[in-house]
């Protein structure tokens, strides 16, 4: 059985997603729905990881060398600045809550399998608040991206450069 290289990746990739909103909360403190907003989703994520231990213990963790490095995610060790910075750092948290998006999708696969009701409900509460995670994130990209694509263009360089 390789569900527990699946638990692995999955309590690793939580708790990589925890420290990178908490990266982006503070890299982008002077936006304050952003602060804000991160804080409380990373502590969703250190939830997440604390409801999942009991069925890693019981199934085991595997973070072994050997797996593929493509098998985990690595999360934001920096931020970037100003408004086209914030939409890069928001796609790379959509990218990786994605990922730990559909390790919860394997999860709960082998869960009915194993016809596990404790992992089940485990993955039910956290697999729903993740998919919040990424409407959330969904929108504020589509919030920051007019001023941080469009804003640009409007700059006296930008009406130089048109034809």
């Amino acid at each position: 059985m390789s569900l527990n290289i699946y638990l692995g990746m999955l309590h690793q990739a939580e708790q990589t997603l925890a420290e990178s909103f908490r990266q982006v909360a503070e890299g982008h403190a002077a936006e304050p729905d952003v602060h804000h907003l991160c804080h409380a989703l990373a502590q969703q994520c250190d939830e997440h990881s604390r409801v999942l231990l009991p069925v890693v213990q019981r199934y085991g963790e595997d973070r072994s060398d050997g797996e593929p490095e493509r098998l985990h995610a690595e999360g934001l060790s920096t931020t970037r600045q100003g408004p086209v910075g914030l939409l890069r750092d928001l796609q790379d948290l959509y990218l990786l809550a994605s990922f730990v998006d559909v390790t919860w999708t394997m999860v709960k696969q082998a869960g009915s399998a194993l016809r596990d009701r404790g992992l089940l409900d485990v993955v039910t509460r956290c697999d729903g608040e993740t998919a919040t995670q990424l409407r959330w994130l969904q929108t504020r990209m589509k919030q920051a991206a007019p001023q941080a694509l469009v804003a640009a263009c409007a700059s006296p360089a930008a009406d130089r450069a048109a034809p």
